[in-house]
């Protein structure tokens, strides 16, 4: 019995087999709409800041000059 998992979309059961061309969507619409929300930011994986601001701020970073040549 194969593996049935949910489209994340629509919610439509989706078989995880071979045939199943747009899993883990039931169908391109879906994987497009996915798609067009990660474009527009809707989905964003989270990430942490390289640089602590607090640190910059106690070393005297200035915006305006971290810029200039």
């Amino acid at each position: 019995m194969p593996l049935t998992v949910n489209c994340p979309i629509c919610k439509t059961p989706v078989e995880w087999v071979p045939q199943s061309e747009f899993k883990p969507f039931c169908s391109e619409r879906c994987k497009m709409i996915d798609l067009g929300d990660w474009a527009s930011e809707k989905h964003a994986i989270p990430v942490k800041s390289e640089f602590d601001l607090d640190a910059l701020d106690e070393l005297g970073y200035d915006e305006e000059s971290f810029f200039k040549e």
